[in-house]
C-alpha cells in the first residue's frame, strides 16, 4: 500500500474523477469501489448504454483506466496501488468469453496434438488464457511474440 494514503483514499480519488467523467460526458451511471485485495482497488460505472466508455475490445476501457490512475497518482505521486476500472460489468463478461475461448482450443490442441498461437492480446487477457490452460491436465502455454504482437501458444506438454 502507499505510504501514509490508504487504498480506500485512493479509491475514493477514481471514484471521484469517474463520476465526474461520467457527468461531463452526460452518462447516468452509479460508480462503486471494491477492494480486491491489499493492493488493489476496483472502481466500477454501471448503467445503461456505457458502450462507448469500453470500445472496440475493450481498448476505450483500458484507456479510461490508464487516465484514472494518472488522476489518483497525480494526486497521490508518492505512490499508487492497483486501481482496474471496470464498465457495465465488460471485464468480468470479457473473462468468462475468453475461458470458453480458450477451451474451446484446448480440446483442439489435445485432439490434435499440435500447438495453436493465438492473436496477440493484452498482459490481461493472456493471463486468463494461461490460467485457464493450466487447470487442464496434459496442455502447456507460452508466451511469444513482443509488445502489440505478445501472443499466447497453447500445446501439448511433453
Amino acid at each position: 500500500m502507499a505510504e501514509g494514503i490508504t487504498l480506500e483514499e485512493q479509491a475514493e480519488a477514481a471514484k471521484a474523477f469517474m463520476e465526474g467523467l461520467l457527468e461531463v460526458y452526460g452518462y447516468e451511471a452509479t460508480v462503486e469501489t471494491r477492494v480486491l485485495d491489499e493492493d488493489t482497488v476496483e472502481v466500477a460505472a454501471n448503467g445503461d448504454e456505457l458502450g462507448l466508455l469500453v470500445g472496440p475490445r475493450g481498448s476505450t476501457l483500458a484507456a479510461l483506466q490508464d487516465v484514472t490512475r494518472t488522476v489518483v497518482q497525480h494526486r497521490f505521486p508518492t505512490r499508487t496501488d492497483r486501481i482496474v476500472v471496470d464498465v457495465a460489468g465488460y471485464r468480468q463478461r470479457r473473462v468468462a468469453a475468453l475461458q470458453r475461448f480458450t477451451k474451446q482450443i484446448a480440446d483442439e490442441v489435445l485432439e490434435s496434438g499440435s500447438e495453436r498461437a493465438l492473436e496477440p492480446m493484452s498482459p490481461a487477457d493472456r493471463k486468463v488464457v494461461h490460467d485457464t490452460v493450466n487447470e487442464i491436465e496434459g496442455l502447456t502455454t507460452r508466451s511469444e511474440g513482443e509488445d502489440a504482437a505478445r501472443h499466447v501458444v497453447i500445446g501439448p506438454t511433453g
